[in-house]
């Protein structure tokens, strides 16, 4: 055997023994702290029970007008993220933070994450708690289910507040996602190696260090879970039936979108065209990026606020 070759046999081996080692122990201190986190996680809101399964929800505040908050795609506790709004909304509103199957201390669940699915276990929660006229309110894919929600339950939705929602048409919701990958590298730990790396991104905001450790916690329990990834190969699903759809004419719709994406240029436009579609649509533009609640929480309240006012006064 050449030198050259054996050299490179020998170099080989000890790289594939430093990643063997190191694949180990990542998994190692994934499975620990898997086990040892679950009792630092810290129980929050109250639970409903919908197809067999429990369902957190957060009830915050009193009001006259209830608003229903749902989130993002993955957000590992929306309780806790929607906190700093839910806190401003609830001097003068009722809210309620659902928490969908896979998400913050919601079980998780076997049954596909269809549309059809996701909203009719959020209506059923919802009317475990005998919540029967709300405005609707959602932050980035959430803008997706609403439309099927809105439509199938329109005499409880009293108007849709959207976050940098997603829109039917937007581009590049065709991808088939690595979801066995993804799955193998958190049973690997890998995912937590990356978390732990890129940090939360929460520095400087609304947010103090319990409510930042809960969701580092959580965000390790929930993130590439079998319902999160269900869900993730689901997108694109969902996406492709939501094609052509709106909401219904009749409902009041205020959406607060990011004013420069960079990733897609039309972003605006696309809201836009969605609000000329019903009688009273409002599109609110914020420098920011996509999670809107978590750096512009005054001007959301306070938009909607001014907002409801102006369809009070208009129906007097």
């Amino acid at each position: 055997m050449r030198k050259s070759l054996r050299r490179a046999l020998i170099v080989a081996g000890a790289v594939a023994t430093v990643v063997a080692v190191g694949l180990t122990t990542t998994t190692v201190v994934n499975a620990v702290s898997t086990a040892t986190e679950k009792n630092r996680i810290e129980t929050y809101g109250q639970t409903v029970t919908v197809d067999g399964r429990s369902m957190n929800v957060v009830v915050t505040g009193t009001g006259s007008e209830d608003v229903v908050l749902l989130p993002g795609f993955g957000t590992a506790s929306p309780a806790l993220d929607f906190e700093p709004l839910v806190a401003d909304l609830a001097q003068d509103h009722r809210v309620i933070v659902v928490e969908p199957f896979g998400y913050g201390l919601s079980d998780g669940t076997d049954s596909a994450r269809t549309t059809d699915n996701i909203v009719d276990e959020i209506h059923q929660a919802l009317q475990q708690l005998e919540v029967d006229s709300y405005v609707l309110m959602g932050h980035s894919i959430a803008g997706l289910y609403a439309i099927e929600y809105a439509s199938r339950y329109a005499d409880e939705v009293t108007a849709f507040v959207g976050i940098d929602t997603s829109v039917p048409g937007q581009p590049n919701m065709d991808t088939v996602f690595p979801t066995g990958l993804l799955a193998a590298a958190k049973n690997l730990g890998l995912i937590r190696l990356v978390a732990a790396a890129s940090g939360d991104g929460l520095d400087g905001l609304d947010y103090d260090n319990a409510a930042r450790e809960q969701m580092a916690l959580l965000s390790n329990r929930n993130s590439l879970t079998p319902t999160y990834l269900d869900e993730m190969a689901h997108i694109r699903i969902n996406f492709a039936d939501a094609a052509g759809t709106g909401f219904p004419a009749g409902l009041p719709l205020l959406l607060f979108v990011v004013a420069d994406n960079a990733g897609n240029p039309d972003w605006i436009d696309l809201h836009e065209r969605q609000a000329s579609e019903v009688d009273d649509g409002t599109v609110i533009p914020l420098d920011g990026e996509h999670y809107l609640h978590h750096t512009h929480v005054p001007e959301i309240a306070e938009g909607f606020r001014e907002w409801e006012a102006d369809r009070l006064l208009s129906t007097e």
